[in-house]
């Protein structure tokens, strides 16, 4: 028989395989900002080096723009509530947790890319105007060919598109409904964050040894998350969340690979474990928290807060969504574990941030125990708790970046001065750059009038009426110690006398002022006027299943 013959053979009594449905318009927020990021590299083949930095700020800011819409008018359409769904054969979920943590996401990137391009900063060379990365991130530190892009006036503008494809990660991480494709999203916003750690101007050894760290304790994380994925797969023989509920709360139809698997709950915990692993790395929980002072310390400023913001936020989100969508059937097995994390994650990162000498290493610590905070509300297993958390995370996510735009202002000879003997009478050299600063800080404590105390009064309570009042206790007691260092701050800039040879305070163009402006305004607005926002948050707190 012919090959011909054979396959219309074949054809006629074989099953076709069906084609893969994509709804491209709910899925246009990813697809955009992914766009945008292929449309950044190839301006960077293509375009003379005088005309990238211009054309990528655009695109970034066109691209961010433009998905940010796309979310605001999926969700009026009805997708965050009545027309919420699954997409890309189930792979995706379109809900209200997914738009909303989709769109503090975007306002985040938008912050973000503004402090990225911010070129006032550092002193001009040859002419040249330089922003906070290397001139050329393949040279060596302090070598010949380094020298020579410096005088050159190279500059790394491959930074907008790394950060548009950690963008895109970060907006499907939160919104996958199975494992294999959390796992991809996972990937695809941690590869770009390992090289935009390695990429500081100044310190490049320090940046590049963050970098290493970051990505050899990613990839281990990484790899405990792939190996709980295949331990789930085995137990539930799926990787879709709503499968794995089914099965673990006995509704699904038994098989028999099924009958034997569910026999024994082995796979089940020790896969739950496993993945729970790679989640708390990203959020930067104790224990797993190791990496975050060294790598915030030494990454780009402006990176530290993208990441310290966006990251905690993606991860969350699928945090939320795997604990509360797949696993609400072992609540009584994964709950006990996430007390003793959570009560670690406050308690350590309030008392070692009171020991830190150094402003990104002490916010390190600072966002250690707001990953606690926010576990209290993870932990309460209601529809409230998911609802502060979101909240909670919009709240932080502002106050960060505001706060790491004002670190990069506060400089010396060398840089960032981010030793605090550094800061000592910033209020009396430049009262409104120490007035926001301390806003900021006070907003982290969760002082009244501000976005830090809506959110923690928000995942308290709902923490509380789900039965953790112990976990509530701890938390309040944490952040009367995580207030201490806060307030020593304060105290250093406004009655410390200022060092002779101390730290002066440059003047921002108006990119890096918009971002500490914006965050003013929303730490305020947040603490002020919560109502419209709470709101949000609470019509927004429904998963699909």
């Amino acid at each position: 028989m012919s090959p011909t013959h054979w396959l219309a053979a074949a054809g006629g009594n074989s099953p076709s395989i069906p084609a893969p449905h994509v709804e491209y318009a709910q899925l246009s927020p990813m697809l955009i900002v992914f766009g945008a990021a292929i449309a950044g590299i190839l301006a960077e083949a293509f375009l003379p080096r005088r005309a990238r930095y211009g054309t990528q700020l655009g695109i970034a800011l066109l691209g961010i723009g433009a998905a940010f819409t796309a979310v605001v008018v999926l969700a009026v359409q009805g997708h965050a509530t009545t027309r919420a769904g699954l997409l890309a054969m189930g792979a995706v979920a379109i809900d209200g947790p997914a738009l909303f943590l989709q769109g503090v996401i975007l306002l985040t990137a938008a912050l973000a890319v503004l402090t990225y391009a911010e070129r006032r900063l550092e002193p001009r060379l040859n002419g040249f105007g330089v922003d906070a990365f290397t001139a050329q991130g393949a040279s060596v530190p302090g070598g010949e060919q380094e020298r020579e892009a410096v005088r050159a006036g190279f500059t790394t503008t491959e930074v907008f598109p790394l950060t548009l494809f950690a963008v895109g990660g970060m907006l499907l991480f939160p919104a996958a409904n199975d494992l294999l494709t959390m796992f991809v999203a996972l990937e695809v916003f941690s590869l770009p964050l390992y090289l935009l750690c390695a990429l500081a101007r100044r310190r490049r050894l320090l940046s590049q040894e963050a970098a290493l760290k970051y990505f050899l304790l990613g990839a281990f994380a990484s790899a405990f998350f792939l190996f709980g994925i295949a331990l789930l797969y085995g137990y539930a023989g799926s990787v879709q969340l709503g499968d794995i509920a089914d099965v673990v709360s006995g509704v699904a139809p038994v098989t028999p690979a099924l009958a034997v698997t569910t026999q024994n709950d082995a796979l089940l915990l020790i896969g739950l474990a496993m993945v729970s692993v790679g989640l708390l790395f990203k959020v930067g929980a104790v224990p797993f928290h190791s990496w975050t002072p060294d790598v915030y310390q030494g990454a780009p400023t402006p990176v530290t807060g993208f990441m310290a913001a966006a990251t905690k936020t993606a991860a969350f989100g699928a945090f939320l969504r795997l604990f509360y969508v797949a696993f609400p059937g072992l609540k009584w097995d994964w709950r006990p574990v996430m007390w003793g994390v959570a009560i670690l994650t406050m308690v350590v990162g309030a008392i070692l941030a009171v020991t830190q000498q150094d402003v990104k290493r002490l916010l390190a610590y600072s966002s250690v125990a707001h990953a606690g905070f926010i576990l209290t509300g993870v932990i309460a297993t209601n529809r409230q708790g998911l609802s502060a958390v979101l909240f909670y995370l919009l709240a932080y996510s502002f106050v960060t970046l505001g706060a790491f735009a004002v670190v990069t202002l506060v400089r010396d000879s060398k840089g960032e001065a981010t030793h605090l003997s550094s800061w000592a009478g910033l209020g009396r050299r430049s009262p409104l750059l120490a007035a926001v600063f301390a806003l900021f800080l006070l907003a982290f404590a969760g002082i009244p009038l501000t976005s830090g105390f809506t959110g923690k009064f928000a995942v308290f309570q709902a923490a509380a009426a789900g039965g953790a009042t112990p976990l509530v206790i701890v938390g309040v007691l944490s952040s009367a110690v995580a207030a201490f260092f806060y307030i020593r701050v304060i105290v250093l800039m406004f009655f410390s006398d200022p060092q002779p040879q101390g730290a002066s305070v440059a003047v921002p163009s108006p990119l890096t002022a918009t971002v500490i402006g914006v965050g003013v305004l929303v730490t305020l607005g947040l603490g002020l006027l919560p109502q419209y926002f709470l709101d949000l948050a609470s019509k927004a707190s429904l998963f699909v299943r």
